[in-house]
């Protein structure tokens, strides 16, 4: 009989924090780890609040992270306590892959409600259920292959991030993420983000008509927060809606409340997409759930009568993940959570700018949209003594800059394409005095280093050389 080394039991009482890092640096992405944990901001962490962490030496930080997956924070009690009371009564089966479910029904008809408030068009759109954001991307590639399958390209934009499985991927124009992949999707058309004027000379060259569809980030979380002009995309929709192309709105980090909309592309960007992914606040932080949303003409004619079985996922749909889809839709509607996302906005944005103009030397730039913010830092070393390694020298300002505020008591993101920037999407829910010490702490961390040049200067030795290591 094979004895397992580890017990859950073992896990509840609690593993030791080198123990965790040896397991996970030897069975798991090891370099990653072995990386955050160099720079000292690996945890493990536990709970001190549902906005809070402690670190293995009780310091407690601000959560600023989870990149945007956690609407209302960790441990939130309204969403623990129905979860609990969920597995208690619940009597359906748990993977209704070939049966009903009355917890898909509801979350189906509360999402497709919540759209058709805001764009009745969508009355009659239908939803595919995933796991993650990239899952849904891939859904929503095959409703536009499905549907407009003499059409011969896609438009995407630069900086854009819309996964890493494969056909996400050939969206997501980073050379270090792609290149070791290709052969890719091919006829991508990548345009910048924003232009307007780009869009339509696309059109012009490579005819509109063999264009199947656009797929789009109303707002690039990825990239660092890049906001459009506001016309951008209300004249793109009118565009493709003139052409017969596909309109497809990536709001898996800014749909549902992030971005103090509940669908960014059509509250603020007067979109109306005919394809609409959502991921990350639907699992309320908990457990990966996603949707894909198309209207009914496009659903139909990839999953219309027998040809239902044309995409499936086993997980998708599961009713405890729908249970918690359900609620984590409640608790952003019936709180209100996406006015206070762009109430809070402004009061951030202030704040950053504030930064930006006091520590010029240190803040190349600042961005806000809801709640996602974005602080771009400045180059670490001056890029002559770098020649070619402008993006390396950006990837490690980012690096030193995510370290530094975790130092300041504040845990944030990583900008997976766009490395000097980090980012602060913090819970919708976190209270005002725990926000506001948000920024009071990023204030004191920048004014502790004022120029970019500290934060390499004030690293020791050994982890820059470490650093080097893993970049070569």
């Amino acid at each position: 009989m094979i004895h397992l080394p580890l017990s859950s039991k073992d896990v509840l009482n609690g593993l030791s924090p080198k123990r965790t890092v040896e397991l996970e640096q030897l069975y798991g992405n090891g370099d990653y780890l072995k990386i955050l944990n160099l720079l000292g901001v690996a945890g493990p962490f536990t709970v001190h609040s549902p906005w809070e962490l402690k670190d293995p030496k009780d310091v407690i930080r601000i959560n600023a992270a989870s990149f945007a997956a956690s609407p209302f924070g960790e441990h939130y009690p309204p969403l623990i306590e129905f979860i609990t009371e969920f597995l208690s009564q619940h009597k359906y089966m748990l993977l209704p892959q070939t049966a009903l479910s009355e917890w898909r029904a509801a979350l189906e008809a509360n999402l497709i409600h919540l759209l058709a408030s805001l764009a009745p068009s969508h009355r009659d759109s239908q939803i595919f259920f995933a796991n993650s954001g990239t899952e849904a991307i891939e859904a929503a590639i095959k409703f536009v292959r499905a549907f407009k399958p003499k059409c011969k390209y896609l438009i995407n934009f630069k900086r854009a991030y819309h996964g890493k499985t494969l056909g996400a991927l050939s969206l997501t124009p980073n050379e270090e993420y792609q290149a070791p992949f290709r052969p890719l999707l091919n006829n991508i058309i990548t345009l910048p983000f924003g232009d307007f004027q780009a869009f339509e000379d696309c059109l012009q060259k490579f005819g509109a008509s063999n264009v199947a569809a656009v797929i789009l980030e109303p707002i690039q979380g990825e990239a660092g927060v890049i906001i459009p002009p506001q016309s951008f995309l209300q004249s793109l929709g009118k565009l493709c809606q003139k052409h017969e192309i596909l309109v497809v709105a990536d709001e898996i980090q800014t749909g549902l409340g992030r971005s103090g909309y509940y669908f960014a592309s059509i509250e603020w960007g007067g979109l109306e997409p005919d394809i609409i992914t959502l991921a990350k606040p639907l699992g309320g932080g908990i457990l990966p759930v996603s949707a894909t949303i198309a209207r009914k003409d496009i659903y139909k004619k990839m999953l219309g009568g027998l040809k239902c079985k044309s995409h499936s996922t086993t997980m998708g749909g599961n009713a405890l993940g729908m249970a918690i889809g359900l609620k984590s839709l409640e608790l952003i509607v019936e709180n209100n959570l996406a006015l206070r996302a762009r109430q809070l906005e402004q009061t951030g944005l202030t704040y950053l700018q504030a930064l930006q103009k006091n520590y010029p030397k240190l803040i190349a730039a600042v961005r806000g949209f809801g709640m996602l913010f974005a602080l771009q830092f400045q180059p670490v070393i001056a890029t002559k003594w770098l020649p070619g390694q402008a993006d390396l020298i950006g990837e490690l300002s980012g690096i030193l800059a995510f370290r530094a505020l975790h130092q300041g008591g504040i845990q944030a993101n990583f900008s997976l394409n766009a490395m000097s920037t980090v980012r602060l999407t913090p819970a919708l829910t976190m209270p005002d005095n725990l926000f506001f010490e948000m920024f009071n702490k990023l204030e004191q961390t920048v004014s502790s280093y004022q120029a970019s040049r500290a934060l390499f200067t004030k690293t020791p030795l050994p982890i820059i050389l470490a650093l080097a290591k893993a970049a070569l």
